[in-house]
């Protein structure tokens, strides 16, 4: 979104972590802020230089409150960012259904719904954005990310599919794949883990061990990340996917040429299934 008119965001989460970083970046840029967190008191100081807005995106009558109250205060939306989100591990096996569901719910159904809510507003004033905040849990996995990695997964394809869908509106989407970074997804207690099988120690383990010791060990700073979101918003042409971070981008690397490879051994058996005289 090039140029230097003043924008307005909504952003979930904002309390902590890349939600206040995107904030301040945006504040610091001149534009206006309607911060959402469940408590706005845990907004803290950034109450004072931002709307603040009180918004648990899972209760869908504060979803429709909040797009509504951002509206009102500034007439429009023109950056949406879905930013709240937690970090889950255990094992497929380990995972139950309602953890599953409740991951899903706050991952993928919360920001399909608030994209929804805001479009038929950047339909009519002729664009905006919409921000995904991703992970490079949306393209790799690991042992013990399976849930997690499953919402990015749902949520990429989404946004990959409405990117198409809005375009002709002046509508971008943006979906951001941050690896390691030091916001407080780590932080003591922060992580749900479900209930631990033995059979996973070794594959599960040491995920579990990984959460619990790498507080404020990440190599990503949040501050930069921001900055790196606003700069991808305002080039002319912004990418789809905003990878962020050396590891994350080694990662997706290493994905990539993996499904290259295996999708050349496997060429010829796959292409071998057409109709004959197709």
């Amino acid at each position: 979104m090039p140029g230097e008119q003043a924008r307005v965001w909504l952003i979930t989460g904002a309390s902590s972590g890349f939600g206040r970083t995107i904030a301040e970046a945006a504040l610091a840029r001149g534009d206006r802020v309607a911060a959402s967190a469940r408590n706005v008191e845990a907004l803290g100081d950034l109450a004072q230089r931002a709307h603040p807005v009180a918004l648990d995106v899972l209760d869908a009558a504060q979803r429709e409150a909040a797009v509504a109250e951002t509206v009102e205060t500034f007439e429009r939306i023109d950056v949406l960012v879905n930013n709240a989100g937690r970090t889950q591990v255990g094992a497929v096996e380990e995972t139950t259904d309602d953890e599953l569901r409740s991951l899903f719910d706050l991952h993928f159904f919360a920001p399909a719904a608030l994209t929804r809510l805001v479009l038929p507003h950047m339909r009519r004033q002729g664009g905006g954005t919409i921000v995904q905040m991703s992970s490079v849990g949306g393209q790799v996995t690991a042992p013990g990310f399976g849930a997690y990695c499953a919402t990015k997964f749902a949520l990429e394809g989404l946004t990959e599919t409405l990117r198409d869908e809005v375009a002709g509106f002046g509508i971008r989407t943006l979906i951001v794949e941050p690896g390691a970074f030091r916001t407080g997804l780590f932080r003591p207690a922060a992580a749900y883990e479900s209930a631990p099988m033995d059979e996973y120690a070794d594959t599960v383990g040491p995920t579990r061990a990984y959460i619990r010791e790498n507080h404020e060990l990440q190599p990503g700073d949040p501050a930069k990340a921001a900055n790196a979101i606003l700069a991808a918003l305002e080039a002319d042409d912004p990418p789809l996917r905003l990878v962020l971070g050396s590891d994350a981008i080694g990662n997706i690397e290493q994905r990539r040429e993996a499904l290259g490879e295996e999708l050349g051994r496997w060429r010829s058996l796959g292409e071998a299934t057409a109709v004959d005289d197709a």
